[in-house]
Order: C-alpha cells, then structure tokens, then sequence
C-alpha cells in the first residue's frame, strides 16, 4: 500500500508541476533538508500530498456533478435516425469457390438475371462454380438524398468457401416495410480483408472469407423523408441512454443558455422543446447540440467473463465488508521410463508414465472495506492483493451477493 501511495503521489505531483508550468522534476532520491529546484524534500512531499489530494477531489466532483459533454453525444433528436435496408443478389467472378449444387437456388437466381438480357438457360443443368448467391444489408443514414453514396455488406447465403475476388451484380435494396420500394442500388467489387487457400488438405485462413464490404457500394436512388420538428414549433431530444438526472439536467442546461427555448422534460429519456422560430429549426437544432450538459454517471459495473475484462463506473460504493482471497495450485507431472527386461529373459521392453502430483496454496490476502468506498479505494485494494481479472470478476459477485456492492452489474 505504501508504494502504491508513493506511485500515485509521484503521478500527482507531475500533474501539479506541469499546470503550474515548472520544467523542473522532484527526484525522490535526496535525504533530510537536500534541495531540488531550489525546494526542500519536506516541501516537495507536502505539494506531492496537496496535488494528490487536489486529484482525489476532482474524482469526487466528476463523480457527483458527472462527466461534461455536449448533448449531441448523449443523444439524438426524434426523426434523426438511420435505416436498415436488405436485398439479395449474385456474386460472379469467384475462383471455384462459389455455390456447389447443394445451394439449387443460386442457378436460379442466375437464370432470372439472364432473362433480362434475353438470355435462357436451363438451371437444372447450370453448374456454376464462380457464383455465389448473397445476402446485402446497408444503413441508410439520416437525410441522405439521392445520389449519395453508402457502404454495403455482402455476406453468403450459400455454401460458398469464400468470396474473395467477386463481384456483386446490381442488385436493389429496400426498406423492411416496402419491398415495392428501391431505396439504393448496390454493385461493386467485395472486399474481404483477408484470404482463404487449401491443398493437399492443409488449410490456411485468415479473417473471415464469406462475409465481405463494398465501400460506397450503394447509390441511394430515394430518400427517406424525416420529420423533426411536430406540432408547428416542437422538437423532442431522445438520450441514447435514458436517466432521470441527466435529462432534469438536459432541462436546467438548455433554460440557462437558451432562455427563449420553452423546455420540459418529459421522461428519463425525452425533452421537449418548443423554439420561438420554427423556420430556424435547423439553426435551433445546432445550438442545441453545442450546448454542453453534465451527464450523470451510473453506478454500473460491466463484466465480460469471456476476455476477462472488467470495467467500474466512477459512482460505484460499497459498504462495509471483508475479502479474503487464496488461490489452490495444483501441478501434475508425467515423467516417461522404460523398464528394460533382463538378459535372456524372453521378456520385452515397456514404455510408460510416472505422474507426479504437487499441491500447494498461496497464502490468504485479506482486504477491509471501510464504510463507503470509493472506485478509487476499491482500485487499490485489488492492487494491493494483487489479483488477476478473473479473480476480480469472481470478488465483485461476490460482493454483490453478500450485499456490500451498491451497483448493477451487467455480465457480456
């Protein structure tokens, strides 16, 4: 603890030192009264325990006025959305890898195409090996007006071993509420960003080769129309993640910077808006968006037990408790012999194992949690057990259940 104490007051003092605009560096080794730019070593420790207290106090502010941020990041305003498109058409051009006659739709698909351009073939007999039948999907982003250009992504619907090299033919996207509709046209060359090669059984493999971009892919044929501002003069700001404190404070924020915008809010999640102007509602909307607010931070703890990894907002408390943490190794051994018949004993060599099983237990490290404590005292307690993030993971639930965490904690 004590040089986790010593690391954080030498980061302190950094901090302190470089706002303070001194180009000179505290070393920490001089003893008794030595002097370091013209300083004592007792002043020096005294501005290293100031900057670390001035650190400590600033945590404790971000974490009760919450983070600043401007509300365009928090949120979007209602009709500002993006939309999913899908269709389905043919990749030509493949190396072999293309459908094999287990995917009978993907002739099919090639028969309907050639009879645009006058040309009939039998899809019972069509045995492709260069073509693919393929699934494309794309977002179509807010006030997006024709001729624009967006990503697509082409993926296999067959059994295709990859789309390296292929070519999507031109093919219609629509809407998932009008399929009479075209809203983009997607052709292009697919990017896989990666390869698939095999022989004499052997395979070699690198990203994913079934699922590929075509970027600006897409020309958007028609627009979207999109309504935001209702009722004449109304706009209504929606919060990605709705909160009752940060919408109240979406409310206070826009009244003090904007004082001739009547503003309420509605919910966690909706403020509404009445501007003075609605001929300006473009301009409005802008300044709505510069506006900056204090976002509240939850007491969330996210837990991914897949990668290991842990991360713990900044307003997590928890109440008094005790952890004990040990850890069981146990190590077994397999030492091959041979045993070697004697001379002239008919007998035959045999080849075989000698396991070897060792135990052995760290000692337990135990760890006091004084009553309300902070993310930052938690961070040093698990740094001073020095435990892994599994052990980490397993500690929090743990904590959870018992009662002493005052937090959600969401597993992925």
């Amino acid at each position: 603890m004590k040089r986790l104490f010593t690391i954080l007051t030498i980061l302190a003092a950094a901090v302190a030192s470089a706002q303070q605009g001194n180009g000179g560096s505290a070393t920490g080794g001089s003893t008794g009264g030595a002097a370091t730019n013209g300083k004592t070593q007792e002043e020096l420790d005294k501005e290293m325990r100031e900057a670390y207290a001035k650190l400590q106090q600033q945590i404790a502010d971000a974490e009760r006025d919450g983070v600043a941020v401007r509300m365009k990041d928090i949120g979007r305003f209602r009709g500002v959305r993006t939309n999913q498109l899908q269709g389905y058409g043919i990749v030509v051009g493949l190396a072999g890898t293309g459908d094999s006659q287990q995917t009978p739709f993907t002739a099919t698909l090639i028969e309907n195409a050639l009879k645009k351009w006058g040309t009939a073939i039998d899809a019972t007999r069509f045995r492709p090996k260069n073509v693919a039948a393929v699934s494309i999907t794309a977002e179509l982003p807010p006030f997006a007006a024709p001729g624009n250009t967006i990503d697509v992504t082409v993926s296999s619907i067959g059994d295709a071993k990859s789309l390296e090299g292929g070519t999507l033919l031109i093919a219609p996207l629509n809407g998932p509420s009008n399929f009479e509709t075209v809203i983009t046209v997607a052709q292009g060359a697919v990017s896989i960003g990666g390869f698939n090669a095999s022989a004499g059984g052997n395979t070699v493999r690198k990203n994913h080769t079934n699922v590929g971009r075509i970027p600006g892919g897409g020309i958007v044929e028609r627009g979207v129309d999109t309504q935001t501002v209702f009722d004449g003069n109304t706009l209504y700001f929606e919060l990605y993640i709705p909160d009752l404190t940060t919408s109240q404070r979406v409310a206070e924020s826009l009244r003090s910077e904007l004082p001739s915008f009547a503003v309420r809010p509605v919910d966690g999640g909706t403020i509404e808006i009445k501007i003075p102007q609605p001929e300006q509602a473009m301009l409005a909307m802008s300044q709505i968006e510069q506006t900056k607010v204090h976002a509240d931070i939850p007491a969330v703890i996210v837990v991914n037990e897949r990668t290991g990894t842990v991360v713990i907002g900044g307003n997590v408390r928890l109440g008094p408790a005790v952890i004990a943490h040990g850890s069981l190794q146990v190590r077994i051994d397999a030492i091959p012999f041979v045993s070697q018949p004697l001379p002239f004993s008919k007998g035959s060599t045999v080849q075989g194992e000698e396991q070897i099983v060792n135990a052995g237990e760290n000692p337990t490290q135990i760890g006091i949690i004084p009553p309300n404590t902070t993310i930052n005292d938690l961070a040093k307690i698990l740094q001073t057990l020095q435990v892994t993030a599994r052990d980490i993971i397993a500690i929090l639930q743990a904590l959870a259940d018992q009662g002493a965490l005052k937090a959600k904690i969401k597993i992925q």
